[in-house]
């Protein structure tokens, strides 16, 4: 196929266009008249390169006949743009051509009428992208050969892409890894992916692309000696002649990402190549595996099943990675059947008769779970970026029912997954039979049972700890009105405050309209205090002016909270049930002359709230901190750590968590300190610590690799 991909970018005349067809896809009277009718169409244009625009049509449905040879899909291919940039119409396609061609050209037309639609917006190419993704998955529901046939689009229109300038490669380069790359991943058609994946890096970043394809020439001969050896080794283990081997280099952009995610440098790739075994039943697979197994060491946390489990998209190998000569191979085993299914997806999964389509094993239940109701654009592009792109774990019900979630969702994802009621009433879990709390991240194999209460529970600050799209957009949904609520309940509670010693609830005889502007808006409060200062004067005249002679704000600041308030506070803490962490949303408690901080959604601020506690207008400072973690080894005197704590307190850092121990052997102390300071100097900083302790480690959170 990569070499089919080669030619088809050489060819830019309509004679060697039709050549390449004809040998992907015998010509029939209907698929004739169609390429007939695309030449004509198409007569008067050209490409940017200076070819004959009907070339690009010809050729995608040569790309298409490879992958598919159901005629309305190689039809549709060759008049798909014709009902765009000609003046043919749908109603003339569906007339000569049949309703099934008409229904793909119609969906493919849409898809390119929505990108090119005019969008008012402060980043329009993002907002573009995320429009074109959206009606795409949205408008191709019903019908997938939609989408593979603007796969094949795409996929010529990056063969080509040289012929147009440096600005619009990049943009077209970053849709296609964005939102094709990922589709094409999804429905299982891990060629066209790889290869949407490897012309977009060569455009976006063509320094890295030079570096690696540099290094990979350079060693390339090296490279492919070891892995025949191992290849070698393999064909002796495994002794069946009709059992194929191959080994690869790994993608570009593959081996980029790896690179990306490691913190590494390509020499440091230890699995640049892959070795694939194409067997004859699934049960060789396993006899395979098994050979292998014995006889080199594997990573077991690199062992994936995906025969006995296969993807949603239908993708069945086994995966796994050994061991051997200080080097680590990455194995792929599966039959010449799930070779197929794995290179070509969707397309060897759908079958066509009598011009309709009919579902084998594929789930394309991931298609619908993409259409959220959300207005905001932005956002919706993040949460499907997300879907797509992430890795995946399997997890079982106790009724042994399979679901499949992103890598690192939580047991609250898996509620959701189940039913949008089971989450909203979920209480906690059972993980392998032990009860956890919702929020445990989940691991493959686990078995997850959810334990739910009779009411709705809103978890508003659980938003940016859950995974799945479905999971943040049903806490989304249930705290839209909670936020409301919360933001009325503390704009009242502060201005009843405010006015605490003229009168107990000041709104209960002046009505106040927007209370709820007053948690975000500082000049909104202001404004407000002035007119209930305006309203009570002329009422009540000098008695009043003296009452309300203590509601003169004052700003109040503690290390990193800045308070307004028309009391005096002494102190400020955060209380220990919700730990709201720097530039969260937080809400104020006055308790006498202190002030409890809470984080905005928390349940247990949200019950005092509803019970007019005292409140005050909260917000974090502007200063920067800078986070760090440390561990100190201190001396064996009674009294060290206060001594430290202190001189750090006094040098305005803020402790987040300590961890103190003594080792009874050394009577040596030592403790783990993580603090923020607004210090950005991890030397000065480590100078600081060190007039009170020593210093074991020191490092910054933005240079901790996590």
């Amino acid at each position: 196929m990569k070499d089919f991909l080669n030619k088809i970018k050489t060819i830019n005349s309509v004679e060697n266009a039709i050549k390449i067809l004809e040998e992907s896809y015998p010509l029939n009277k209907k698929t004739n008249e169609a390429l007939e009718l695309c030449i004509k169409a198409h007569s008067n244009q050209f490409r940017k390169s200076g070819e004959p625009y009907v070339v690009h049509p010809i050729l995608v449905a040569a790309i298409t006949a490879n992958f598919s040879q159901e005629e309305s899909m190689v039809i549709a291919s060759l008049l798909h743009d014709v009902v765009e940039d000609t003046d043919y119409t749908l109603e003339y396609i569906i007339e000569h051509f049949g309703a099934d061609v008409g229904h793909i050209v119609d969906g493919l037309t849409k898809i390119t009428e929505i990108r090119d639609s005019k969008i008012s917006a402060k980043d329009e190419r993002l907002i573009k992208t995320a429009l074109t993704f959206r009606k795409m998955l949205i408008a191709s529901t019903d019908d997938v050969r939609v989408l593979v046939v603007k796969l094949f689009d795409r996929t010529h229109n990056m063969l080509t892409l040289d012929a147009l300038e440096n600005k619009k490669q990049k943009r077209i380069s970053e849709e296609t890894l964005l939102v094709y790359a990922p589709i094409a991943h999804r429905l299982g058609m891990s060629f066209i992916k790889n290869t949407l994946e490897d012309l977009s890096f060569y455009y976006l970043y063509p320094d890295e692309y030079k570096k690696i394809d540099n290094y990979i020439k350079l060693h390339q001969a090296q490279i492919q000696q070891t892995f025949d050896n191992f290849v070698n080794n393999i064909k002796e283990l495994i002794n069946d002649d009709e059992i194929k081997i191959f080994s690869r280099i790994k993608h570009y952009y593959s081996i980029y990402l790896k690179t990306q995610r490691k913190g590494i440098n390509i020499e440091e790739v230890l699995d640049l190549c892959a070795i694939r075994i194409i067997t004859k039943e699934p049960l060789d697979c396993y006899e395979v595996l098994g050979k292998i197994h014995t006889n080199y060491k594997p990573l077991i946390a690199r062992f994936k099943d995906y025969i006995a489990i296969a993807k949603d998209n239908g993708y069945q190998t086994i995966h796994t990675t050994v061991f051997h000569n200080t080097k680590i191979f990455e194995i792929q085993i599966r039959t010449k059947d799930m070779h197929h299914v794995a290179e070509y997806g969707v397309a060897a999964h759908w079958k066509y008769k009598n011009g309709s389509n009919s579902q084998s094993s594929l789930n394309l239940k991931w298609l619908h779970t993409l259409e959220v109701n959300n207005e905001n654009i932005e956002e919706f592009y993040d949460d499907t970026k997300q879907d797509l792109f992430c890795e995946e774990i399997i997890v079982y019900s106790p009724k042994g029912n399979i679901f499949t979630l992103p890598r690192e969702s939580t047991a609250y994802d898996f509620a959701y997954l189940i039913h949008t009621d089971v989450g909203n009433k979920a209480i906690d879990c059972h993980i392998n039979t032990i009860k956890k709390p919702l929020l445990t991240q989940l691991k493959s194999g686990d078995i997850v049972a959810i334990n739910m209460g009779e009411n709705t529970i809103a978890r508003c600050s659980w938003y940016d700890m859950v995974k799945t799209t479905k999971a943040k957009k049903n806490i989304r949904l249930i705290c839209q009105n909670r936020i409301k609520q919360i933001d009325k309940l503390v704009g009242q509670n502060i201005i009843n405050t405010i006015f605490s010693k003229y009168k107990k609830n000041i709104l209960e005889t002046i009505n106040i309209n927007k209370l709820e502007k007053i948690t975000t808006t500082l000049d909104h409060l202001k404004n407000i205090k002035k007119t209930i200062l305006n309203t009570i004067k002329e009422e009540d005249g000098f008695i009043a002016r003296i009452k309300l002679f203590n509601t003169k704000f004052k700003e109040q600041k503690f290390d990193n909270i800045i308070i307004y308030s028309n009391f005096n506070i002494s102190s400020v803490s955060f209380d220990h049930c919700c730990h709201p962490k720097q530039g969260d949303d937080i809400v104020g408690f006055k308790e006498n002359k202190d002030v409890i901080i809470h984080h905005k959604m928390c349940e247990n601020a949200y019950d005092m709230m509803k019970e007019n506690k005292d409140m005050v207008f909260v917000s974090w400072s502007d200063d920067k901190y800078y986070k760090y973690k440390m561990v100190l080894s201190l001396q064996n005197k009674k009294g060290e750590l206060a001594r430290l704590l202190n001189h750090l307190s006094n040098n305005e850092a803020l402790i987040l968590s300590i961890d103190f121990r003594r080792d009874e052997s050394t009577h040596i102390q030592y403790c783990t300190l993580d603090m923020e300071i607004k210090n950005p100097s991890i030397e000065k900083v480590k100078k600081l610590v060190s007039r009170k302790a020593k210093v074991v480690e020191c490092y910054s959170s933005i240079d901790a690799y996590k």
